[in-house]
């Protein structure tokens, strides 16, 4: 008896050593959980302002964003924008989701390093009708060395937002 239970102590420790130290031995294939299991999307960007309504209204006029939704307390709103959510969320909300605080985003401030990008063919005139509804400009149109033009500007909440043409195929 004692000779079965050590037996099956000894099968039961070198199988667990082998998933510790041989991952790629282990019964479970990571790249599977990856593609399969997890089936994970980039679905939304929220950014957290001080005003849902106005934020959403400036980049409605500004880039012609549709509304998706706003909620009943207008503490968080959604844009159509594309596949990926642009969504805004007011500093209250932010602030009652993360117990120890962010910091907030300001327009006189330097901004996150983080950055909203809009792509489109005509990268001067979009940034013009942004700046005439309240973006200010961070960096006038450049041609980067791939041959995409980029301008930057900040919305009305500090964030930079990424004029561009879409990169081309090489």
């Amino acid at each position: 008896m004692k000779f079965w239970l050590l037996s099956i102590g000894l099968i039961w420790i070198t199988s667990c050593a082998n998933k510790v130290n041989h991952p790629e031995k282990s019964t479970m294939d990571n790249s599977k959980l990856k593609t399969e299991e997890m089936n994970i999307q980039y679905a939304y960007t929220i950014l957290y302002v001080k005003d849902v309504p106005e934020t959403m209204e400036f980049y409605k006029k500004s880039f012609g964003f549709e509304s998706k939704f706003l909620s009943p307390n207008k503490d968080y709103g959604e844009l159509v924008s594309g596949s990926t959510t642009i969504a805004f969320a007011n500093l209250e909300l932010g602030n009652s989701n993360f117990k120890k605080g962010f910091m907030e985003s300001k327009l006189k401030e330097k901004p996150f390093g983080i950055e909203l990008a809009f792509t489109t063919s005509e990268v001067e005139q979009v940034m013009a009708h942004a700046i005439r509804n309240g973006a200010e400009l961070l960096e006038e149109m450049i041609k980067k060395p791939w041959d995409q033009d980029v301008g930057y500007i900040r919305d009305l909440n500090g964030f930079i937002i990424e004029i561009c043409t879409p990169i081309q195929d090489q």
